[in-house]
């Protein structure tokens, strides 16, 4: 995503994160942080099957609206920097198609369980779009790299989950416009050896990097230090858990969940 989304996550979500991320207490106590440079700039979409045309088609036209009448906008403030607001979705949405949304909701502020009910930037923007189409919204939650396969296969209609545009993608699905931006940050542990991303590239590195698998922080790190230095885990609550017992040596994850289980991690 080319530009960072001003952020602050809201106490609330905080809140729920400390409840999945190891947050000892006392001595001993491993304290997070992230690095002031960026490992990766990147954009997120919407995938949706090739041969769904149609279905593209009227999801790019609302997410046009959607920018149009500040609704993208009030829904990203609302979890990026906290700001109240009182949008209300799907709130008449019995009887109509079915609108599904693949998604793996271990990825915050885009997606994550809230009183067991999935919420986010990405699960609000969905429910606008279902609005708009018609249509009610189901979220089907599943591992991150299955959901290209579940909107191939029918499935799932779309593929919603802080995704990023890459020609690899391509060949197997298409992406809808752009709706929402980041990047991809490193989290090290306080007084970690490495200081900046560049570390990471120097001669005889040999830091262990941990990811979410199919994520594309996972995708890159494999590409730029090879299978043996990273490590995947299930989700980023996992990596992040592995960081803080030693098992890796930094957690290479887009930058507002990585904001999120920091913060989780050192409360």
């Amino acid at each position: 995503m080319k530009k960072t989304l001003i952020k602050i996550l809201s106490l609330t979500l905080v809140a729920v994160l400390a409840l999945g991320v190891i947050a000892g207490c006392g001595a001993g106590k491993v304290e997070l942080t992230i690095l002031d440079t960026e490992y990766a700039v990147e954009e997120y979409a919407i995938c949706v099957a090739k041969e769904n045309t149609d279905l593209l088609d009227k999801i790019n036209a609302a997410l046009v609206e959607l920018e149009a009448d500040g609704t993208k906008k009030a829904i990203v403030d609302k979890y990026i920097s906290g700001v109240a607001n009182d949008l209300v979705f799907q709130q008449d949405a019995e009887g109509k198609e079915e609108l599904h949304m693949a998604t793996n909701a271990q990825f915050p502020p885009y997606e994550y369980y809230e009183n067991e009910k999935i919420v986010g930037i990405d699960a609000e923007m969905a429910a606008a779009i279902a609005d708009k189409l018609g249509m009610k919204l189901v979220i089907d939650d599943m591992e991150f790299d299955a959901i290209i396969t579940a909107v191939q296969t029918g499935k799932s209609d779309m593929g919603m989950a802080g995704m990023t545009v890459t020609e690899e993608r391509l060949q197997n699905i298409n992406f809808s416009n752009t709706y929402a931006t980041g990047i991809q940050s490193v989290i090290v542990p306080v007084g970690s050896e490495i200081t900046s991303v560049d570390d990471l590239f120097a001669d005889g590195a040999a830091y262990l990097i941990g990811t979410q698998k199919g994520t594309t922080g996972d995708i890159y790190a494999e590409g730029d230090f090879g299978a043996d230095r990273v490590m995947k885990y299930a989700s980023g609550n996992e990596a992040v858990q592995a960081l803080v017992t030693g098992k890796v040596d930094c957690v290479i994850i887009d930058n507002e969940p990585a904001k999120a289980y920091v913060a989780a991690n050192n409360k």
